[in-house]
């Protein structure tokens, strides 16, 4: 199974809370007249939330143990759990209202198959949640080591396996401009900067407390230097 961090229960809530305010934000209607795919949603605590937001909330990952602690754990008539690939949902093409993708990209084999396969299930005029790191960060968050993201990937694998964190390198980030190429196919909506500006209303104040230093640096990046982001907030709609 995934690191402890998917039992997490207040972390993924935090997470949770935020992509609800983001949606309610971004669709100005209530959010109970949507169904909901969550790609990756892995041990069902954000799809538990989302089902008391939403009509109806499908949360799959490929981790089957995640989807079994799942299944066992959250019970409700309009949340269900399946093990699934995000790179082929099996799903009927314009199934869903929302799909979420929520630091997935970089798990998966082939990102741009796995994007082709959410344009493929929401419906016209649906939204992808977007939320994904950026390769230029100063800390790798999957493995703690400083620039990992940043080198060649050689030296990546070398680099895990010498700190005795794994044997490869799999995670596969992409910078500011590869990310941009990826969600090609969608009209984007940037969130980054409304939610450094008001991080109470978006949840987010745990990390960023209005006006202190960070939350200023933060805006400061997001204005003007946002290849620089350690990571971004997107509202994909599908044309």
């Amino acid at each position: 199974m995934k690191g402890i961090g998917v039992f997490d229960v207040r972390g993924r809530q935090r997470k949770a809370y935020t992509t609800v305010a983001i949606l309610k934000d971004y669709c100005g209607f209530p959010l109970s007249e949507l169904s909901v795919l969550n790609v990756g949603g892995s041990a069902g605590i954000i799809d538990e939330y989302l089902s008391t937001h939403f009509r109806y909330v499908v949360g799959i990952d490929i981790d089957e143990q995640a989807i079994e602690h799942a299944i066992n754990n959250f019970k409700k008539d309009n949340l269900k759990f399946e093990i699934g690939d995000a790179m082929n949902l099996q799903f009927d093409e314009q199934s869903f209202d929302v799909v979420i993708s929520s630091h997935v990209y970089e798990h998966v084999p082939c990102s741009g198959q796995m994007m082709e396969e959410i344009y493929r299930v929401l419906k016209p005029g649906g939204v992808c949640f977007f939320a994904a790191g950026n390769r230029l960060m100063w800390n790798e968050p999957h493995y703690n080591l400083p620039l990992l993201s940043v080198i060649p990937r050689f030296l990546a694998h070398f680099y895990v396996r010498i700190t005795g964190k794994a044997e490869f390198y799999y995670e596969k980030h992409l910078s500011f401009w590869g990310l941009k190429k990826l969600i090609k196919d969608f009209d984007c909506t940037d969130y980054p900067l409304k939610v450094i500006q008001d991080p109470v209303a978006y949840g987010v104040d745990y990390m960023l407390n209005p006006g202190s230093v960070r939350a200023r640096l933060a805006e400061m990046v997001a204005k003007y230097f946002i290849w620089l982001s350690p990571g971004y907030l997107w509202v994909l709609r599908k044309p």
